[in-house]
């Protein structure tokens, strides 16, 4: 698969590394499988040195990394170091012309070496550096203390700090060539990381690398949520416990707690490390305040997450017995279901801050509440997949998403109409009402705004 995306970053790299200005400290995190280390060799030129960092005592490490640094300057070779710092300030002593140095995996270094952020602050601030370093991890939550925190010695030290996130969209359809419909249900299975995408070309379906990739103990992807929590949480079972209740159906944090049988006080902490990690999300209903909202529901908001825990977890089991086609089956006859869900999710992330329908439109979110019922005094629950405000504050956008067969288009706009009305927020305001459908209507009615998925993936390119 060609290497996609990462223009910015790549740019930045770039701009940063130039050779002909003063060298630079440069650090780089983000899940594992994003092309961290792909974006960062394809920037290095054939003068620099690339070091992968390996879960290995610091005494084998220093050797290791002394004996590939000795392959650009002979005399470290022929030199015994009782330390890092040591091997830094002569590699330093010995640079004459500006290089750059990448220490990849660099928490699998500090594991062993804790002393590492200090001595390299300490040759950061001596401003006597000769090349450029570069630090990168997939250990989000090491990465962030290491330069994100005050009380550590590498904050405030980075010229350039890039949190690399997964690849938008539009870039899947074109990496697997695919149509719309099937990059949406791709999507709802990979999400945007690009080596899963790569691992999936493979095969010649999605469902044949469902099979392939996920389904059974010699599976590349069968423990990849675990891997992924030991890279960035200190508890990794409380981290599973909650992803697999919420998947299960508890989304409010009064749910998680009675599942979990923990005070809901005590999972606040790990639910915003989640968040944290773009693991999980909490939607409020649209208007209110994140802080304020009591109402708000925590739903898994990473795909592949999502897909693991709502069919693999629950399926161990079966999997282990080698019962990979009914565990298949019940996937098919779930599946439609499934992709709806992330299919409103992308639908809220197109609108989010776009230009769409002739508005540039805020934050979208769902929407769920009482209002008015007919008969005088009562009330009745209501929601909506997808609501925004202009950013004029003139218009509100309000927006039904389906992901079957084809809808009667006329029915569903009349009903959106309907309950848009009693809204408490949209007196004085132009209603706009969206439906989003994966097919045609049956119906075609020309003055309904629909929008397919063609143009949810149009309106999410970077480059729109």
């Amino acid at each position: 698969m060609k290497f996609l995306d990462r223009v910015e970053e790549t740019a930045e790299l770039k701009r940063v590394l130039n050779p002909e200005k003063p060298p630079k400290f440069v650090v780089i995190y983000g899940r594992r499988r994003l092309g961290k280390s792909t974006l960062i060799k394809r920037v290095l030129t054939p003068d620099d040195v690339y070091y992968m960092a390996g879960d290995l005592v610091d005494a084998v490490q220093m050797e290791m990394l002394q004996d590939l640094l000795s392959l650009k300057f002979p005399e470290l070779g022929m030199t015994g170091f009782t330390g890092w710092e040591e091997l830094f300030l002569v590699l330093n002593r010995l640079t004459t012309e500006q290089f750059t140095l990448c220490l990849d995996e660099f928490p699998y270094m500090v594991k062993h070496s804790p002393e590492l952020p200090s001595i390299l602050q300490r040759i950061l601030d001596s401003k006597k550096l000769k090349y450029n370093l570069v630090i990168c991890g997939s250990s989000q939550r090491m990465m962030q203390e290491m330069i994100l925190s005050k009380s550590e010695p590498l904050y405030g030290r980075a010229d350039a700090i890039l949190d690399i996130r997964p690849i938008p969209l539009p870039y899947l359809k074109e990496a697997l060539h695919l149509s719309p419909i099937e990059t949406i249900e791709e999507f709802s299975v990979w999400g945007g990381v690009p080596r899963y995408w790569e691992l999936r070309e493979e095969y010649n379906s999605l469902r044949e690398a469902i099979k392939g990739m996920l389904l059974g103990p010699t599976t590349v992807l069968y423990d990849e949520p675990r891997k992924l929590f030991l890279d960035n949480m200190k508890a990794s079972v409380q981290s599973e416990s909650l992803m697999a209740v919420i998947a299960g159906g508890a989304n409010r944090l009064s749910e998680i707690s009675a599942r979990m049988r923990r005070e809901a006080t005590s999972l606040s902490a790990p639910l915003d490390k989640l968040i944290q990690m773009s693991y999980i999300r909490r939607e409020i209903p649209f208007g209110e305040s994140p802080k304020k909202s009591k109402r708000g529901i925590y739903r898994i908001n990473d795909p592949m997450m999502d897909f693991y825990y709502t069919f693999i977890l629950t399926n161990m089991s079966s999997l282990a017995r080698g019962r990979k086609n009914i565990v298949m089956e019940e996937i098919d006859d779930a599946f439609s279901e499934y992709v709806a869900r992330h299919w409103e999710n992308l639908c809220r992330e197109a609108v989010s801050g776009n230009k769409l329908l002739g508005f540039r439109w805020k934050e979208a979110s769902r929407w769920w509440g009482s209002i008015p019922a007919k008969e005088k005094g009562k009330f009745q629950e209501m929601e909506f997949d997808v609501m925004a405000e202009s950013t004029d504050g003139k218009a509100l956008l309000v927006g039904e998403c389906k992901w079957t067969n084809p809808e009667i288009a006329s029915e569903l706009h009349r009903k959106i109409k309907e309950k848009a009305m009693y809204l408490p927020f949209a007196h004085d305001k132009e209603i706009i009402t969206v439906l989003f459908l994966k097919h045609r209507p049956k119906d075609e009615e020309t003055d309904i705004r629909i929008l397919f998925p063609e143009d949810i993936i149009d309106s999410m390119h970077p480059d729109q």
